[in-house]
């Protein structure tokens, strides 16, 4: 029974050791997979106030004829988000289509009827309140980036980080410049 007892604890420290590893590294893979969901939750955010740019657009252009600079402005940053494909390039388009977006509704100040437009006036809150969603997939997004960034620096994990490829994430970044307010020309 005494032969026994040395191979049986060897066996035990091995899977110990062996079970750690499989569970820092299912920890990570969770910890990557949330940075991909809550980065998808951003593009789905920035979607759907792409997807409500053209209402918004049809609704002022037919008080606002002659402001063809803002809508140009506003189908480029557009055309610029759906081809965004790093969240550098998101962050670039997302402050683009703000500052157009910004531009418009200054705009809108000129016109009363159309501030007075049920239809704008419903797209104006949807737009608010995709924005403000858009806020939150951002927090939510860089708080997992913290929370990944993390894991893959700390011992052990950034042992098996470096082993299996696990790298740091970039943050969801506001692009320079964006800190200042848009200049509005009439």
């Amino acid at each position: 029974m005494k032969k026994f007892i040395i191979p049986i604890v060897i066996i035990i420290i091995i899977l110990a050791i062996v079970g750690s590893f499989v569970g820092i590294y299912n920890n990570m893979v969770a910890a990557d997979q949330e940075v991909e969901k809550y980065a998808s939750n951003i593009d789905t955010e920035l979607q759907r106030r792409n997807d409500l740019i053209p209402n918004l657009i049809a609704t002022v252009k037919g008080y606002a004829k002659h402001e063809e600079s803002i809508f140009t402005a506003i189908s480029d940053a557009r055309a610029q988000m759906m081809s965004a494909s790093n969240m550098a390039e998101s962050a670039t388009a997302d402050a683009a289509m703000s500052s157009a977006l910004s531009r418009l509704l200054a705009i809108v100040e000129n016109y009363p009827d159309l501030k007075a437009n049920q239809s704008f006036i419903d797209l104006q809150t949807q737009l608010e309140g995709t924005e403000n969603r858009i806020k939150v997939a951002r927090n939510n997004y860089n708080d997992s980036v913290q929370n990944f960034n993390t894991m893959v620096k700390k011992f052990p994990y950034n042992i098996l980080a470096g082993m299996f490829g696990f790298e740091a994430k970039d943050f969801f970044q506001a692009v320079e410049g964006s800190e200042n307010v848009p200049q509005v020309n009439f």
